[in-house]
């Protein structure tokens, strides 16, 4: 599937659709669909594309509940459906996590969900991540729907990890072409000091794969800096303070400003994002609003990444390909 602009926009208005990007390198609108109704292959078509091209496609003033989110999501993959899911998510759609603004750890861990936000995000990087990043074949692309919202706050940011990539300088390209890091799950958390429950919580389903720090896009052979600040623990083969610095420098060349897109939900809004070459910061300004934000998430099935040498991603712990 190539990401040509012009290409895409033929097969949108082909389906009728309107695709207006919001950002110079990623995100788009797409307007004139009903997610809810049955479309037909060149909708689905179209939106795939878009998706593609884009990375990440926003939809406002959908009428999807739980069932029509899950026929929408199956006309584009197969849906992962986690073995273990919060309260708050629909015990008859496995497929669906629900996520609520205090994502259910307000006295789990012996802390409330604004000292878990902080301690995840003990630096300005560590928020940014892709959905299950440690996996050693983390998901395709998420579908995120919103069911409540606050009336300020509560925004979403993406990054495009391609332009990113595309972005770095040529002697740094064929550097970093060739590396491999490790993603663990947790490693981005700031623990408390003594006892903590949540890195219990962790150690106990530890997660870790190695992956190449650039990965080819399946679909698109696009290459992709893979990084992101949550689960990336050390570039293989290099020491601690080179490992360190290289991330560094990685990861703020991946969020500079002109590769995000910052979108400002409503109820009944969907972004649909590819998980492959993007990574997202959940919003970290509603803890201390007195409203409730109700989200609703499905993933599709990803595969192994695979690096600019044909060299599959490797499972370290607790991760195989499939088994969720």
């Amino acid at each position: 599937m190539t990401t040509d602009s012009g290409m895409t926009d033929e097969v949108a208005r082909k389906a009728g659709l309107e695709v207006k990007p919001v950002a110079g390198y990623i995100g788009a609108e797409i307007g004139g669909v009903d997610l809810a109704g049955d479309l037909d292959d060149a909708v689905v078509a179209a939106i795939r594309a878009a998706v593609l091209r884009w990375k990440v496609v926003f939809f406002r003033g959908q009428r999807l509940d739980h069932a029509g989110h899950v026929a929408f999501a199956r006309r584009f993959g197969e849906i992962v459906e986690l073995p273990r899911r919060g309260k708050a998510s629909p015990p008859d759609f496995p497929g669906i996590e629900t996520t609520a603004d205090r994502l259910e750890l307000g006295g789990r861990f012996g802390m409330e969900h604004d000292e878990w936000l902080r301690r995840r995000r003990h630096t300005l990087l560590r928020g940014w991540h892709c959905d299950h990043g440690a996996r050693v074949d983390p998901p395709a692309a998420t579908i995120l729907r919103a069911e409540t919202v606050p009336p300020y706050g509560g925004d979403t940011t993406w990054s495009n990890l391609a332009a990113a990539y595309a972005g770095l300088s040529a002697p740094l390209r064929r550097f970093v072409d060739g590396l491999r890091a490790e993603h663990r799950l947790g490693v981005g958390y700031q623990p408390r000091p003594g006892d903590d429950a949540y890195v219990r919580h962790l150690l106990d389903r530890q997660v870790a794969s190695l992956h190449p720090l650039v990965r080819v896009h399946p679909e698109t052979g696009e290459r992709i800096l893979y990084v992101n600040g949550y689960y990336v623990e050390q570039i293989a083969g290099l020491s601690r303070p080179e490992s360190a610095a290289i991330l560094d420098m990685l990861l703020e060349q991946a969020v500079r400003p002109e590769y995000t897109v910052r979108f400002r939900w409503e109820p009944g809004s969907v972004a649909f994002w590819d998980n492959r070459a993007t990574m997202h910061l959940a919003p970290g300004d509603t803890a201390h609003l007195d409203h409730p934000r109700i989200m609703h998430r499905v993933m599709l099935a990803g595969d192994v990444p695979v690096g600019v040498d044909g060299t599959p991603s490797e499972p370290v712990t607790g991760t195989e390909p499939g088994c969720w």
